[in-house]
């Protein structure tokens, strides 16, 4: 009995300080509460889209949907804080920039094209160059000048959507609906699930292959840990800080091609509103610690669509748009608080508390 004991506590220890557990829990309590509240939250149906094609619609593929650009902007804001020990809070800016820049190349000057005859790999290629650079101006800032992460992004925030609207003079470019830009946003004709799911794989699939098989990740938790260390076993701290801006510009690119080919223009001041406050949620909510170091990559990517599940949960409950963000707040802070180390260890010693008695009751049976 003792050695069984022995194995459960050490089960439940290794549970209780897994960067999952709290993910998990939330996502848990979450499916919990729809199923009491609601069990029509989880019904999927095959309908139609305007041209006859197939597509599925029902609230979770509504999450896995919306959910994506902020999974794959969770992917870039996990490796800057793990770095960095900071936060950029110039993600949705940068969106908006990088989505100007596309719908200036596909509309060649004219912001009401009948036909749309740049390919559209090239505006995507110009959005990445341009969140590139602004990422590496944020590297800049940070890793160079050693300017505090949100301070440093605060200036792109600012900034940024006024940036965006400059591109294309303050007007609105419409990309018509026959150009099949909005497939990048929608759905792939014949194929019912949504295509930002699909873009959403690719990167995780492409960051975890990066991740297992080069140093990358082993280096930003170098820098992030002990930065002197780093430096004195050869690292460049410097240029891997910048670097993890860089990547996470290349992710804010692709979440700019989701968003603005959604619906095939842009609000420079609409666009991804908030979203940073999402994303930078979402690595705290996988358990990360946003002084930077040690992280995980997984726990992140579930942290977003858990943030994306309540999102949807409050909207189906009709919830007010302007008081969304209290709802959020309230229910974040206690997940982030449950993941606090402290909090976990205090947990564990109760739980060996309730299950000492239990163990004296065996001892006199014997």
């Amino acid at each position: 009995m003792t050695i069984e004991k022995n194995q459960d506590d050490n089960v439940l220890k290794r549970l209780l300080h897994s960067q999952m557990i709290i993910p998990i829990a939330a996502l848990l309590a979450l499916v919990v509460f729809n199923l009491i509240a609601d069990p029509l939250f989880f019904a999927i149906s095959m309908g139609q889209d305007s041209s006859g094609n197939p597509v599925l619609s029902g609230q979770l593929v509504s999450i896995l949907n919306n959910g994506s650009e902020l999974a794959i902007l969770a992917i870039g804001m996990t490796l800057v804080t793990a770095a960095t020990g900071g936060q950029d809070i110039s993600v949705g800016a940068t969106i908006a920039v990088a989505g100007s820049a596309m719908l200036a190349v596909l509309c060649g000057g004219n912001m009401r094209p009948e036909v749309v005859t740049t390919p559209f790999i090239l505006a995507f290629l110009v959005g990445v160059l341009v969140a590139m650079l602004c990422g590496a101006f944020n590297g800049v800032m940070v890793a160079v000048f050693k300017v505090q992460p949100m301070v440093a992004t605060l200036i792109l925030y600012t900034a940024g959507r006024s940036i965006a609207a400059w591109i294309n003079n303050n007007a609105l470019p419409i990309i018509p609906t026959e150009s099949g830009f909005g497939v990048f946003g929608g759905f792939i004709p014949g194929i019912p699930i949504p295509t930002p799911v699909f873009i959403a794989i690719a990167c995780i699939v492409v960051i975890f292959l990066v991740l297992k098989f080069t140093s990358l990740g082993l280096y930003v938790q170098s820098v992030g840990i002990n930065e002197r260390a780093a430096r004195l076993n050869g690292l460049n701290p410097t240029f891997i800080k910048w670097l993890t801006f860089v990547i996470l510009g290349v992710c804010v690119a692709v979440a700019a091609l989701i968003k603005v080919s959604r619906i095939s223009t842009i609000n420079y001041q609409t666009i991804a509103a908030d979203i940073e406050m999402d994303a930078i949620l979402a690595v705290a909510l996988g358990g990360n610690a946003l002084s930077g170091g040690k992280f995980n990559m997984g726990s992140s990517i579930l942290g977003a669509y858990v943030i994306q599940f309540l999102t949807t949960t409050l909207y189906k409950f009709n919830v007010a748009s302007a008081a969304l963000p209290a709802y959020k707040a309230v229910v974040v802070i206690a997940l982030v608080v449950l993941s606090a180390p402290i909090v976990r260890n205090k947990l564990s010693a109760l739980w060996k508390k309730i299950r000492s008695p239990k163990q004296a009751e065996v001892e006199v049976a014997k």
